[in-house]
């Protein structure tokens, strides 16, 4: 969505040593047929599935960590979420302090 300052993640793979840490800021609410399925995008074709290019980032960095400003009470009515914490090993935090900090603690 937003086209000014673009960087595909091949290159980012190819730019960022694996010791690089990985830190992903978002929601993770979609629809689960974005991470799943070719095609599934709503903004453009994909040809692979989002969780092939999500295995491609956590198979290259060795630290990787989610921080969700939502609720994390409300984690659990979201297919998507639950989908993309899996992918990143569990390792998905709330956007609190508490969380910024136990995320941090878990890439060092």
């Amino acid at each position: 969505r937003r086209r000014q300052e673009q960087l595909p993640t091949e290159q980012l793979i190819q730019t960022y040593g694996e010791d690089y840490k990985l830190l992903f800021v978002g929601d993770a609410t979609m629809g689960p047929y974005e991470i799943a399925y070719p095609g599934g995008s709503v903004e453009h074709w994909n040809e692979e599935p989002g969780e092939a290019w999500m295995n491609r980032l956590t198979q290259h960095f060795e630290k990787v960590a989610w921080l969700n400003p939502q609720p994390e009470e409300h984690w659990r009515y979201y297919m998507s979420v639950r989908m993309i914490n899996d992918l990143v090993g569990g390792r998905m935090y709330p956007l609190t302090l508490d969380g910024l900090e136990r995320a941090i603690s878990g890439i060092k």
